[in-house]
């Protein structure tokens, strides 16, 4: 037996579900009924949140990544231990 539920959601959200419902070849009711699934049984809501660095941290990430792409300040691959305290000391 199927039964109906009408929720109030933001249109963006509802649309960037959609969306992600349909890259991956499943319509949204489908996932919702998933999530009210696993909701009965665990009884829990898990919220993830995208990690984002703060500014400092992003800076320090784009200067890493400059670096890397112009082989600034990278180390060689090192075989031994020996090499690497070699390469270190020099």
């Amino acid at each position: 037996m199927k039964t109906l539920i009408s929720i109030k959601a933001d249109v963006d959200v509802k649309r960037r579900a959609q969306k992600a419902a349909k890259e991956l070849g499943l319509p949204l009711s489908t996932i919702v009924n998933a999530y009210l699934k696993q909701f009965g049984r665990e009884q829990r809501v898990n919220f993830a949140v995208p990690l984002r660095p703060n500014k400092k941290t992003a800076e320090l990430l784009r200067r890493v990544s400059k670096d890397f792409r112009n082989g600034k300040n990278i180390s060689p691959a090192f075989s031994t231990a020996e090499e690497m305290d070699e390469y270190l000391n020099s």
